[in-house]
């Protein structure tokens, strides 16, 4: 794949330096059409890293690079709140360690 999440974070932080740029500021209606299109681009990766979860796949379309490590998210309970705890494991630290995650 051309485009990786990285790619999208660049065009979306240069869209920022636009809108705030004082001496040719970008055109609000161009900055929403922008977002508006990087919302779809990210709703579709989180449908796709779902899909990779419940599947147990480990390969998406590469929009989300493989080797980023793989981020679970557990409940964390304690008798006054519920937290998050994130994990994230590398594939060569998974398979060192010899566990499938």
């Amino acid at each position: 794949m051309k485009n990786k999440i990285e790619d999208l974070r660049n065009h979306l932080f240069a869209v920022i330096e636009g809108l705030s740029d004082p001496d040719n500021p970008m055109e609000i209606d161009r900055a929403i059409a922008i977002a508006n299109v990087a919302q779809v681009l990210i709703n579709s990766a989180k449908v796709e890293v779902e899909f990779m979860r419940v599947t147990d796949s480990v390969r998406g379309s590469g929009f989300i690079p493989s080797d980023a490590g793989t981020a679970t998210c557990r409940p964390a309970i304690d008798s006054k709140s519920v937290s998050y705890v994130t994990a994230v494991t590398t594939p060569s630290a998974t398979a060192a360690a010899g566990s499938k995650v």
